[in-house]
């Protein structure tokens, strides 16, 4: 029986890893497309009709802010953040974000994804929203500016807004670009 589905994955942060992430969640007989950079495989998810990508939940030297291209209300979002179980052994813990289309009333909503970009992204910045959200920041065309992704609690985009406010950063623009369930993390033995 053919897959109703593939999935396509960005290599940057290594083949191995990412087959490995795509092997374990969702099986050996879902059509694996390997893509060099997020980008084209928010593109490809894009031109889908159900397929999912797999891009790296961490910055990858030299990439741009590829979430960028999920701010538009027809792009597809981020709908998940893998592996749903963080544990020391986990046979695929590489972090990663699955994108896809989804209907707005099928979306997990515990962690909200938002894309911001920032004027007076300094080590001030990077401290006023490090005990509030995970945080991806990409270097975004200003001097100090900077392209983020921001993963926060449902509701909690406020309060990052007001850390970045009250240190003297100035947010040029803010999306919703996904959410996802909160990750349960099994702590290390020990």
């Amino acid at each position: 029986m053919q897959s109703p589905f593939a999935v396509h994955a960005d290599l940057s942060a290594g083949d191995a890893l990412m087959r490995d992430s795509a092997r374990f969640h969702f099986g050996f007989t879902v059509p694996f497309v390997p893509h060099m950079g997020a980008s084209s495989v928010v593109e490809a998810v894009s031109e889908s009709k159900g397929d999912l990508g797999l891009i790296p939940a961490f910055a990858i030297a030299g990439a741009g802010p590829w979430w960028a291209a999920l701010e538009f209300e027809s792009a597809p979002k981020i709908i998940a953040r893998l592996p749903f179980v963080e544990r020391a052994d986990h046979p695929a813990a590489m972090p990663v974000f699955v994108v896809s289309r989804a209907a707005a009333d099928a979306m997990v909503t515990e962690t909200e994804v938002w894309s911001m970009r920032v004027s007076g992204w300094s080590v001030a910045a990077v401290n006023a929203v490090a005990a509030l959200a995970d945080v991806i920041a990409l270097p975004d065309r200003a001097f100090d500016g900077a392209a983020l992704l921001v993963s926060i609690e449902r509701g909690g985009i406020g309060a990052v807004s007001q850390a970045l406010l009250k240190i003297g950063a100035t947010i040029r623009s803010s999306a919703l670009v996904g959410s996802h369930a909160t990750r349960y993390t099994i702590p290390a033995k020990g």
